[in-house]
């Protein structure tokens, strides 16, 4: 797959792909998603096809789906408003896009210092975080299901070396989200562009840093032509949540038995593009180092405890947008704080020991 093919795709649009495999009946009942990703663009492009085209297959051709990618039918940062309008019955995007509508939005993404994918799976699924989810939905007409994670995010590309929180400022950094707030505290300028867009801005100059996801996805955007240095581990997106957002008004009228294959083919996805991206990642590594003498770097304690400090006063300041966002806030916090007590005595302790025990 070259660059250019999927870059460019989001840009010159194209007919939808049409994806339930049998043969539709006159009463099938259509829908069409719209995505915040390129098209074929590998992991969260591609993941959201699959995912599609998932739910044609599941429900034998009852639901009409119909995929249009980032540009195809609206803009990346047009999805949510397409279908909370019910023009469109549903995308596929990362929910904390959408925080400048309500700051609720970003913990069911990711938020600075928060929960990675298996906190944010128990989270969803038994803390609470689908309920509130719900909740924070009817309030624009949506509902929405997990359907994707990336895992621990890289920190981002830099074309100079990270020392301390002062090397931060005046830097131009494309970083969505709340992660882009904890930027701004610290002196930098975070903007907001799709993944089709970044790789030319930071070639150009117009972007002095960039982080995306990692090593996998990053890799097909040749970030390694534009930026020297790699740095890890990102603090803004410990394990960014992907979603199925739907119409609720459509939603309403779609059959039981179809809602429930439409949740387990979401549920599958999430599973599947986590285990997707773990393998990719490591191996994508091991060729960035090897075959394009990328230079990995670590952000050093000092760093680390600014990115915390500032990631507190953020999550503070959009906690106090609403009552429901403290509450969504809060559930969040306190998963952090239960399922992370016990991620400490556990996955990373262990991952930690054995690593070094076998030199890996």
């Amino acid at each position: 797959m070259k660059r250019r093919q999927f870059l460019t795709s989001a840009a010159v649009g194209g007919a939808a792909t049409a994806l339930a495999t049998p043969a539709l009946a006159q009463s099938a009942i259509e829908m069409n998603i719209v995505s915040t990703w390129p098209r074929d663009f590998p992991g969260l492009g591609t993941s959201a096809q699959r995912l599609a085209e998932r739910i044609g297959e599941l429900t034998e051709g009852r639901i009409a789906v119909n995929y249009f990618a980032a540009g195809e039918r609206v803009g990346a940062f047009d999805s949510f408003d397409e279908v909370a309008s019910g023009n469109s019955q549903a995308y596929i995007g990362a929910d904390y896009y959408w925080k400048g509508k309500h700051a609720g939005w970003s913990p069911f993404t990711a938020i600075p210092m928060g929960l990675t994918y298996t906190e944010m799976d128990a989270w969803m699924k038994f803390g609470g975080g689908q309920e509130l989810y719900e909740k924070l939905g009817d309030e624009f007409g949506v509902i929405g299901y997990p359907a994707g994670n990336t895992g621990v995010q890289m920190g981002g590309w830099f074309n100079k070396e990270i020392e301390s929180a002062d090397d931060l400022r005046g830097l131009k950094m494309r970083i969505p989200g709340l992660g882009g707030d904890v930027m701004a505290k610290l002196g930098a300028s975070p903007v907001s562009l799709p993944g089709g867009q970044i790789y030319e801005n930071l070639v150009s100059g117009a972007i002095d840093a960039t982080e995306w996801v990692g090593p996998w996805n990053d890799f097909f955007l040749k970030f390694y032509e534009a930026a020297q240095y790699y740095y890890w581990p990102g603090f803004h997106e410990p394990g960014a949540q992907l979603a199925l957002g739907m119409n609720k008004s459509w939603w309403s009228s779609v059959p039981t038995l179809d809602q429930e294959i439409i949740k387990a083919a979401c549920a599958e996805e999430n599973a599947v593009s986590m285990a997707e991206a773990n393998y990719n990642n490591g191996t994508y590594l091991n060729r960035l180092i090897d075959e394009y003498g990328v230079e990995l770097r670590e952000f050093n304690d000092d760093v680390y405890e600014a990115f915390g400090s500032a990631s507190a006063e953020v999550i503070e300041e959009a906690r106090d947008h609403s009552a429901l966002a403290a509450e969504i806030f809060d559930s969040h916090l306190e998963a952090r704080a239960s399922v992370g007590a016990w991620t400490n005595l556990s996955d990373a302790p262990y991952v930690v020991k054995r690593n070094r025990i076998l030199d890996l």
